[in-house]
């Protein structure tokens, strides 16, 4: 028979995603500005990847704008869509040229059209993980 105090008692929230960045009394509060697409978090964490690459110090709270992740959180989502075939090698090489080139693929170039499609079901795959995550808005 459970204990009368222990069963009234509210159940817990859930704790934050790995990686948060937490900040004042609540430890279950994310301080930071979601991202307004799962386009610009993806920018975003690419260029920070591509810059700890050449040696910068990514730090965690030193941006211009406070973020409720790190770069590596939104590359692991990525990374965890690709090994469960969610997202296939193609979906990552065009993720990655056009994210260093900061742009989308353009629907009207005819060159582009394929890796526009891709681009989109990568996407449409990725923004619901992010948002859950609190990542994306």
């Amino acid at each position: 028979m459970p204990c009368p105090s222990v069963a009234a008692a509210s159940p817990r929230p859930s704790p934050p995603p790995r990686g948060a960045i937490l900040r004042g009394g609540d430890p279950y509060r994310i301080d930071g500005t979601p991202f307004d697409s799962a386009e610009e978090a993806w920018f975003w964490s690419l260029q920070a990847e591509d810059a700890k690459a050449a040696g910068a110090r990514v730090v965690a709270g030193r941006g211009l704008v406070q973020r409720p992740c790190e770069p590596a959180d939104v590359m692991r989502a990525v990374d965890r869509l690709y090994r469960s075939r969610a997202l296939l090698r193609d979906h990552l090489h065009v993720l990655a040229h056009y994210g260093r080139r900061l742009s989308a693929p353009d629907p009207e170039r005819f060159r582009e059209q394929r890796a526009h499609g891709l681009w989109g079901e990568a996407f449409d795959r990725l923004t619901p993980i992010l948002r859950d995550k609190g990542i994306v808005r």
